[in-house]
């Protein structure tokens, strides 16, 4: 029997850490459990995959300034012509597979700004295409969340629709989607799949005492939040700058980190703001390079999901800036619902004070960490199984990855 050919797809590769651990999660378990499997992917970097994961890769539009704001008629002509060559090229790529999969990610959601003729349109010739093709396509521990946009809430509904399999890393995903007309009855809710990466070898390099780790972020609201963007920007940035200056002042050194290539300005801002020694900027290529930074310190306060994912799977205690339901949900299945503080309003002075409240319950609440970890590994063992039954149902019995040596 030839070997199954399995596809991977999202905007991988292209500088955000958490996309890129979903796909090294997914790449372990294909590894483990379907070693005979020929995988390859359509992906925003196809470079950066090849480069770091091995496998050939292509580019997932064709038109190379999709992400660009077009102004000018040759641009405009350039964008229009794209969507209709990705339309043939999508539909030829799924065709020579027998399975697709989407790995986490938050294809589902518009919590970040997102124009409907971009990344949507993308998943929905995916899905379309594996339907026409009887290419099985898996939406696997993705982020939902309510879409007020009609467009972009349409294209999402029917890539879910057409998808083969589903299962999202929250409660709140699978209940937007439902909400969005979409049959979720048969749906799974798991930990993200980042929870499934290998965990940095204890005991973790030590920082120096009290170093605390502060995640930033290039943000700018969410998409329905254009209008005003600036001036959210500039308020995250004002209130997370005084909270810096404010462990500073108290001899606490700072370890800024990142997410995206995109937040390098917010860590430049703020070093030029607070301008210390003790405030010194990580240059982390991985989430494994997250989670050694955070496991070295005592405390970690951090906006985007996946530095928080991070954190949180090292056990160190946490406190979010929450951006989007997705990070309150994280919070409270670990144990830390209580300390979270709204990235749309960064208040210094209170931030400061859930900051105390956590180091002082700080032992306590490793040993939650602790327990709701061992709870993450065991329902993506179960996730993995899942999967496997749905996508490779004429496949022997193989161990889960966690059983795999």
């Amino acid at each position: 029997m030839s070997a199954v050919r399995v596809g991977v797809f999202g905007l991988l590769g292209s500088g955000n850490l958490g996309n890129d651990g979903s796909l090294e999660a997914v790449l372990g378990y294909l590894r483990a459990v379907h070693p005979e499997a020929v995988v390859d992917a359509l992906c925003g970097g196809p470079e950066a995959v090849t480069a770091r994961y091995g496998i050939p890769a292509t580019r997932l539009h064709w038109y190379r300034g999709e992400y660009r704001t077009a102004s000018r008629a040759g641009a405009v002509a350039g964008k229009g012509l794209g969507k209709l060559v990705d339309a043939v090229r999508t539909a030829a790529w799924v065709r020579r597979h027998d399975v697709v999969i989407v790995p986490g990610m938050g294809v589902l959601e518009a919590t970040l700004p997102l124009r409907p003729w971009g990344f949507p349109y993308a998943l929905l010739l995916l899905c379309a295409s594996g339907r026409l093709a009887r290419t099985r396509v898996a939406l696997v521990g993705v982020g939902a969340a309510p879409i007020r946009n009609r467009a972009t809430r349409t294209l999402v509904r029917w890539s879910a629709r057409l998808a083969a399999y589903r299962s999202y890393r929250d409660e709140q995903s699978r209940d937007a989607l439902r909400a969005m007309g979409v049959d979720t009855a048969r749906d799974e809710v798991y930990p993200d799949l980042a929870f499934a990466l290998p965990t940095p070898p204890s005991p973790a390099p030590a920082g120096p005492p009290g170093t605390v780790c502060v995640g930033v972020m290039a943000f700018h609201g969410g998409d329905d939040d254009r209008a005003r963007a600036e001036e959210i920007h500039r308020r995250y940035l004002d209130g997370t700058t005084r909270f810096v200056r404010a462990l500073v002042a108290d001899g606490r050194r700072v370890r800024l980190v990142t997410g995206d290539a995109c937040d390098a300005p917010v860590v430049a801002a703020i070093l030029d703001a607070v301008d210390s020694p003790l405030v010194s900027a990580a240059d982390a290529a991985s989430l494994a390079g997250l989670m050694e930074e955070m496991a070295a310190a005592d405390t970690v306060v951090a906006t985007r999901y996946h530095n928080l994912v991070c954190a949180l799977k090292v056990g160190t205690p946490t406190l979010a800036l929450s951006y989007a339901a997705k990070s309150d949900a994280l919070m409270a299945r670990m144990g830390l619902d209580a300390y979270c503080h709204p990235a749309r309003e960064v208040d210094a002075d209170r931030l400061l004070d859930q900051f105390l409240e956590l180091e002082k319950r700080a032992a306590e609440l490793r040993r939650t960490l602790t327990g709701r970890n061992a709870d993450a590994a065991r329902l993506l063992d179960r996730q993995f199984t899942a999967l496997t039954a749905a996508l490779f149902p004429a496949a022997d019995h193989v161990p889960t990855p966690r059983e795999t040596p």
